[in-house]
């Protein structure tokens, strides 16, 4: 089975679900697909001129320190960010075009990096041309494309597509059609497509038996 990883770069709790999900999914014998996505619009559209970590300040005090915990607890690198929500559109532009690359995974995993393990500026073409180089890729094409009014338009669409899908926030995850909410969610998201797979029949002493 597939599940479905939505995720905002910008968003605090999608980079510990997005560094995990991948070793986590392999041990199910689960695949990810990676959807790169912009929370702003949809804020916008409830009437938030801002992240909600930023308009209730003991909210945002609270996530913070939750974050510290979180990485600790995941031995992931934490570096509270200074510019908080980064812009965040370039980077997914990226993402968005390059959907189903094989690289895209690991171009996630930099930028989330970059964002909240060493408080780069990942509205920046140069850090984000870092970012492709350690998945592997030329940035200058990449990013050349990701500035065109066809990329634009590709995530004009995506977004309008998250809202018809019902996603309101980040990380998403959709197994099949049953949503997950929230890195805290990843584990039972991924349980649950587990469960879900059909089995796999395996020949061993002329019978066959179910493997998951």
């Amino acid at each position: 089975m597939t599940v479905d990883f939505w995720f905002e770069f910008a968003s605090p709790y999608s980079y510990p679900a997005a560094m995990r999900i991948e070793r986590l999914a392999t041990q199910r014998k689960l695949a990810v697909r990676w959807h790169a996505f912009l929370l702003g619009p949809i804020f916008k559209a409830q009437g938030w001129q801002d992240s909600p970590f930023n308009q209730i300040p003991a909210k945002g005090r609270y996530m913070w320190r939750d974050m510290e915990r979180l990485c600790s607890h995941y031995q992931l690198p934490f570096q509270r960010p200074s510019r908080f929500p980064c812009n965040s559109r370039l980077a997914t532009r990226v993402a968005c075009w390059n959907s189903g690359a094989p690289w895209l995974p690991e171009y996630v995993r930099a930028i989330y990096q970059a964002n909240f393990s060493q408080d780069l500026n990942i509205a920046d073409p140069e850090v984000i041309a870092a970012c492709l180089g350690q998945a592997g890729q030329v940035a200058g094409p990449i990013l050349e494309q990701a500035d065109s009014m066809e990329s634009k338009a590709k995530l004009h669409q995506l977004n309008q597509q998250v809202v018809r899908q019902g996603i309101f926030g980040a990380p998403f995850i959709l197994a099949g059609q049953e949503p997950f909410w929230g890195q805290d969610r990843l584990e039972q998201a991924l349980d649950y497509a587990q469960a879900c797979s059909p089995p796999v029949l395996k020949q061993a002493n002329g019978q066959l038996n179910e493997v998951r």
